[in-house]
């Protein structure tokens, strides 16, 4: 026997009493009241500055700010997109109040009036998460990712291509004054030899008009003047053209036409599965119990060199220094340690065979017994012995500066006599005697971090850096989608990644609430 469907109430035409209220239709625990109420206490006088005022009145800068960190935690990175949930999303409807900006004026508020400002308001927001107890600002815990450039993969400028193409305008240069000296040859008065390096685009078309003026009224061979009128033509734009992008390159090797903030680096998303290098930034960021501290984005695609920026950066924000820093060995250089010592801080940073030591220790085997660091060193003398005993004396000190400035001293150690050694072929394989060179600071301050790295504090900070920065790249990229940019240039970009930090953090305040 079938039984007789109930159907629900369905009236498009029905009135109500009272109209609905937005805030009814959303949940006293939604993220979106955390947004909305975490960034009301926040001070946007110096934004606010930016408008001139005058002419049709203007959105307040809080609203869209909302909307914008808002639709990043949605994982909405288009001003298009953001425009369609204003107009039906309630959340959105009910946070913007109603307000119904286009996405012109999301898209310029955002890489506009935002650019420069926005690191200030993310500051603010992590004080009131400390505040609270969500964080802290004394232990941080390092690393770095990459992040794909919204820029052409395949137009690109190498630092290396632009010096190849000033030296072969350099050589022709050479080559066709070469070419006049042969012209002058049966004559006794040479013209005076130019200018030839390729650095300036008036000094290259004055070095081709000095040489035509020299070839003038001889008889030239028909390439060359060929070659001549090219070079004049062309050769000053193309060193114009060389100068801006070397400017725009700095010290960096890369850069992309496209976006040139942007430098070529190997990302772990390869498309391709060649090891293809794309354009990106390289974001390093500070965490505490998995929240975003702090952010900053370099040009280079080494971590090493990014370390100290990055603490200053934090030192500025806040006001303060952290009491320790956790990182993995891709931070541990000789720099990074004794800038971190200059500023008291607790580095549990590793260095490279950290790990390989304690496999080595763990299982008692010794597969160098003959490398630098196992010789025995008497530093009242400043002498090391080599395993047949003898004295290796300091013969002198070799100096070298990082791409940072940073100045290395590598101080010489030699044996005094090698020859019939029965342990010559195991101990060295080079002619003369061995000769050895020590980096005395480095070697102080990687056992110091070795004592920091072993003891219990350090062991506690190592297993959870795990779960610390690594866990909030992979939110990042796999839940919040984000892998490529969607703004072009440094302070834009920069801008676009303290959005996505922010909407982490309360998101993260969501799920702790």
């Amino acid at each position: 026997m079938s039984r007789k469907v109930t159907w629900k109430i369905y009236d498009q035409g029905q009135l109500s009493l009272l109209p609905p209220s937005y805030d009814d239709l959303v949940p006293q625990n939604h993220p979106v009241r955390i947004v909305n109420t975490i960034l009301d206490s926040v001070d946007l006088s110096n934004l606010e500055k930016t408008y001139r005022g005058g002419g049709t009145s203007s959105y307040h800068p809080k609203v869209l700010l909302k909307i914008l960190v808002y639709a990043y935690l949605r994982n909405l990175y288009s001003s298009r997109k953001i425009e369609q949930a204003l107009h039906e999303n309630i959340h959105f409807i009910w946070l913007s109040g109603g307000a119904k900006p286009d996405h012109n004026t999301i898209s310029n508020f955002r890489s506009g009036k935002l650019k420069d400002k926005f690191k200030k308001i993310f500051n603010q927001v992590v004080v009131l998460l400390a505040e609270q107890g969500y964080l802290s600002l004394k232990e941080l815990y390092v690393d770095g990712t990459k992040i794909e450039a919204n820029a052409n993969r395949y137009t690109f400028v190498w630092a290396k291509s632009i010096k190849t193409s000033r030296e072969r305008i350099e050589k022709q240069l050479r080559e066709l004054w070469s070419y006049v000296e042969k012209v002058y040859a049966d004559e006794e008065q040479l013209p005076n030899t130019p200018e030839f390096e390729a650095i300036d685009p008036k000094k290259v078309s004055a070095t081709v008009d000095q040489i035509n003026q020299a070839l003038e009224g001889k008889a030239v061979d028909k390439k060359v003047k060929q070659k001549l009128s090219y070079a004049k033509k062309n050769w000053p734009d193309k060193i114009a053209k060389y100068n801006d992008q070397q400017k725009k390159l700095g010290h960096r090797g890369s850069m992309s036409k496209t976006d040139p903030g942007a430098t070529f680096m190997r990302m772990k998303e390869d498309h391709m599965k060649n090891g293809q290098l794309k354009p990106g930034y390289n974001l390093q960021a500070s965490t505490n119990n998995q929240f975003i501290v702090n952010y900053t984005l370099a040009q280079t695609t080494a971590d090493t060199s990014t370390l100290i920026d990055h603490i200053e950066d934090v030192e500025q924000s806040y006001d303060q220094t952290p009491e320790s820093l956790t990182a993995d060995a891709g931070y541990g250089s000789q720099e990074n340690y004794q800038a971190l010592e200059d500023k008291d801080i607790d580095a549990y940073v590793k260095y490279n065979y950290f790990h390989k030591e304690q496999r080595q220790a763990k299982e008692k085997v010794d597969k160098a017994p003959f490398h630098p660091d196992k010789l025995y060193y008497n530093k009242e003398t400043d002498t090391y012995y080599c395993p047949m005993g003898q004295a290796m004396e300091h013969v002198g000190q070799r100096k070298k500066k990082t791409a940072n400035g940073y100045l290395q001293i590598y101080d010489l150690y030699r044996a005094k006599n090698c020859r019939g050694c029965p342990l010559r072929g195991l101990c060295h394989k080079t002619k003369g005697n061995r000769t050895i060179q020590r980096k005395h600071e480095l070697i102080r301050l990687k056992a110091k971090a070795k004592a920091l790295l072993l003891s219990e504090q350090g062991i506690a900070h190592r297993k959870r850096r795990c779960w610390e920065v690594e866990a909030v790249f992979g939110n990042i990229k796999q839940n919040m989608g984000f892998k490529r940019f969607m703004l072009r240039g440094l302070d834009k970009v920069e801008t676009e990644i303290g959005l996505v930090a922010m909407a982490h953090n309360l998101k993260k305040v969501g799920l702790r609430a």
